[in-house]
């Protein structure tokens, strides 16, 4: 569907909702294509075009909001989309925090590439598979997907506001584990997004490393009592830090219940001053990323910490306005980006008398006073400097509040995914212990 037909399609939507009754309104058409590869066991096992068509709306009458989605886009749906839209406004509370974006300048984004290589894409698969007997005999590719996405959009509101997007890029998502005999490691998982075939898949990102450490893990220990000490979180765990700060701590939820330790922090001293957090969805490495915020905005990258201290929450327009804090210049929660620091891998490790290499975390969220617990999986132990061992039911709790003031080292050294861009950053004084009773 063009531009042109889903401007059309957006406008009527906006009309219709108008007519019936909207004060103010909003809708996003969105239209997408996915060529597929599936891999389970080592083999293709599928090969499929999938096409969808989404209108989302959002109508605000008399201050109180209904919204409603919906994957046809056919006249018949949208009349019942707008008549069950403004229902709903109708049936909920009013809250004066509710509106939609200002008009400042409307913009069309192309992000696209062109068309699909699915020969390229099929011939990067098949190496990876190739690669993975010929160099990793004890690894188990338990599944694999690539994929091309082709995705169009275009918001409206009824201020004026009209952004049109075309996204083109290629995926991969890996999920394996190791077996040698009778003892077989944790599964794990990576993926990556990319403009471009030109690089193997084993050679992206941390693919490599993890398949090298998967084989490494099929023999574990638990660690002997319980310590302090260092753990140096990976970029392949990127959920532990820095998507908890973001959720539980900067996010409209935290911030509209108050329950954010951060609430008043903003301009103060959250953090080491070794640490520069941002969403960056127009960073260089960044594939597709975010360039409309989900309320209607051009999309900016963002210094959320900046050497240590606290610069933006994540507000949408709705929790800005409810809260009376700024509104974030993006909402790509995703696309987070971690500056480097000034210490090379090799010496941060050399420098961990007793701690843990965490390459994934199994965890809740934490409560209001940041206390997490959780079990490191995929994970080393580090003794006197060196990695020693790979680590089975191994326990870390700490309080993420705290530990982001006590950052010994970051690395110079990070790895990108096309979704992230993230180094290697070391936390002390996290409780490390063997397996719960």
């Amino acid at each position: 569907m063009g531009v042109m037909v889903r401007q059309d399609v957006a406008a009527y939507a906006l009309e219709e909702l108008k007519k019936a009754g909207a004060d103010k309104a909003a809708c996003r058409v969105a239209c997408g294509r996915k060529e597929e590869l599936n891999v389970e066991a080592n083999k293709f096992t599928l090969m499929r075009t999938l096409f969808t068509d989404s209108l989302s709306l959002k109508a605000i009458c008399g201050g109180k909001k209904g919204v409603i989605a919906i994957n046809k886009l056919d006249k018949d749906s949208i009349d019942q989309a707008v008549s069950d839209c403004i229902a709903l406004s109708d049936s909920s509370v009013p809250d004066d925090a509710e509106n939609i974006a200002e008009k400042i300048e409307n913009k069309c984004f192309d992000l696209s590439l062109g068309c699909s290589d699915m020969d390229a894409m099929y011939s990067r698969t098949n190496e990876f598979l190739r690669q993975l007997r010929d160099e990793y005999p004890h690894i188990v590719l338990e599944g694999m997907t690539s994929d091309f996405n082709a995705a169009h959009s275009t918001y409206m509101n009824s201020n004026g506001v009209t952004f049109d997007e075309n996204r083109e890029y290629y995926s991969f998502s890996t999920m394996f584990s190791a077996k040698d005999g009778e003892k077989s490691s944790s599964f794990n998982g990576y993926g990556a997004n990319l403009v471009s075939l030109d690089v193997p898949f084993i050679d992206i990102g941390m693919q490599k490393t993890l398949l090298d450490e998967s084989v490494k893990s099929s023999s574990t220990r638990m660690v002997d009592g319980k310590f302090i000490g260092k753990v140096i979180v990976t970029p392949a765990c990127e959920d532990m830090i820095w998507h908890t700060i973001l959720d539980c701590f900067l996010s409209d939820l935290a911030l509209v219940q108050g329950t954010s330790r951060w609430k008043d922090s903003l301009g103060k001293k959250i953090a080491d001053s070794k640490l520069t957090m941002r969403l960056s969805p127009l960073h260089a490495s960044v594939v597709a990323g975010e360039r409309v915020t989900a309320d209607g905005y051009e999309s900016r990258d963002a210094d959320i910490i900046r050497q240590g201290e606290l610069t933006s929450f994540a507000l949408s327009l709705y929790g800005s306005l409810k809260t009376g804090k700024p509104r974030a210049n993006n909402t790509a929660f995703s696309n987070i980006e971690v500056v480097s620091g000034d210490t090379p891998l090799e010496d941060m490790i050399k420098s961990v008398e007793r701690g843990v290499l965490l390459n994934r975390f199994s965890g809740g969220s934490p409560g209001s006073s940041g206390d997490v617990s959780g079990v490191a999986k995929n994970s080393f132990l580090i003794e006197n400097g060196a990695i020693v061992d790979a680590l089975s039911e191994t326990m870390i709790s700490f309080n993420i509040v705290d530990i982001l003031m006590n950052i010994p080292a970051i690395s110079v050294e990070r790895r990108e995914n096309g979704v992230t861009s993230l180094p290697w950053c070391c936390f002390d004084g996290i409780t490390i212990s063997g397996k719960a009773t």
